[in-house]
C-alpha cells in the first residue's frame, strides 16, 4: 500500500531527501536476503501457488509486517487519527495535492521513458497550471482545466520495458515493495528536480517539516483502509501481498494501452 499520489498506497510519496534515505534501507535489507529465502515447496498444488505468490523471503517479510503493525497500532495509527480529528479534510487534501503536485516532475519524466509523450504532456502542463495559479497545488486548478492526474514512476516504467518484478518484499514501516520498484524508486530520487536545490537554514527547516507533515498525511489516507484489513481477513499479509502485487500491474497495464487525445476533452467540447 504505497502512496495515494505516487503509485502506491502505504504511504505519502516521500521527497527526495527522504527517498535517498529510503533507498539506502533499501538497500542493506536486499544485501542479507539471500540467506533468508524460502525454498519452493514439492507439492505441484503448492508450488503453483509459491510461484504466484512469487514471495521467496515471506519468512523474513511476515517479520517485517508484524513489526510494521506494531508500530502502527502503538504510534502510526494514533498520530494519523488524531491529525484527522485536528485537521478538517479540505485542508487534508490540499495537503495531498500539494505532495502530488511535488512529484509532478517525476511522473512526467516516467511518462518519457515510458513512450508516452501525451502522458507527459499532460503531466507537465499540470505541473505548469499548479505550481503557479494553484498555489502550488493546494488547489487543483489543472483538474478543472481538464488535465487529470494520473500516477507513474521508475518501477512501473521498467515494468512496460518488460523488466519483472522480482520477488515481492516488505520493507519495515515503509511497506510493501518489490525488487524492481526498490530499484525504481533509487530511479526516482535522482529524476526529482527537488534533489538538487540548495538548501540553507530555512529550506532545511522547510524540508523537515514538509517531510513530517506528508508522512502523517499519507497515513491518514489509508488509515481507515488498513483498519479495515487488519479487521476483517483472515491474513492481513497475504490480502496486501496480493492487493500491491494487482495494483502494480493494473497500473502497468494501464500506462502500456493509454492512447490518450492530443488535447484534453474540454477543447473538442468548445
Amino acid at each position: 500500500m504505497r502512496a495515494e499520489t505516487g503509485s502506491n498506497s502505504w504511504s505519502s510519496r516521500p521527497s527526495p531527501r527522504r527517498s535517498s534515505l529510503r533507498v539506502a534501507g533499501m538497500a542493506l535489507g536486499l544485501i542479507g536476503l539471500a540467506s533468508c529465502a524460502t525454498p519452493p515447496p514439492k507439492d505441484p498444488d503448492a508450488l503453483a501457488e509459491y510461484k504466484e505468490a512469487n514471495d521467496k523471503y515471506e519468512k523474513l517479510n511476515r517479520k517485517n509486517f508484524d513489526l510494521t503493525m506494531w508500530a502502527n497500532k502503538y504510534t502510526l495509527r494514533p498520530v494519523a487519527k488524531a491529525y484527522i480529528w485536528a485537521v478538517p479534510r479540505p485542508l487534508r487534501n490540499s495537503i495531498g495535492g500539494l505532495y502530488q503536485t511535488m512529484n509532478e516532475p517525476v511522473v512526467f519524466f516516467n511518462d518519457v521513458g515510458a513512450g508516452k509523450p501525451r502522458r507527459a504532456g499532460d503531466a507537465f502542463v499540470r505541473w505548469c497550471i499548479n505550481m503557479t495559479v494553484g498555489i502550488g497545488g493546494l488547489i487543483d486548478v489543472a483538474n478543472y482545466a481538464g488535465y487529470k492526474h494520473h500516477d507513474n514512476d521508475a518501477g512501473l516504467t521498467l515494468a512496460t520495458w518488460g523488466v519483472p518484478s522480482g520477488p515481492y518484499l516488505f520493507l519495515p514501516v515503509l511497506g510493501p515493495s518489490s525488487f524492481r520498484d526498490g530499484v525504481g524508486y533509487g530511479i526516482d530520487v535522482g529524476l526529482s528536480p527537488w534533489n538538487y536545490v540548495p538548501r540553507g537554514y530555512g529550506l532545511l527547516t522547510f524540508n523537515w517539516a514538509y517531510n513530517i507533515m506528508g508522512t502523517i498525511n499519507g497515513m491518514a489516507t489509508n488509515v481507515d483502509a488498513l483498519d479495515q484489513v487488519m479487521k476483517d481477513s483472515l491474513d492481513p499479509y497475504a490480502t496486501i501481498r496480493s492487493a500491491y502485487q494487482q495494483q502494480r500491474k493494473a497500473m502497468a497495464e494501464n500506462i502500456k494501452n493509454d492512447h490518450r487525445a492530443t488535447v484534453p476533452d474540454w477543447y473538442h467540447n468548445r
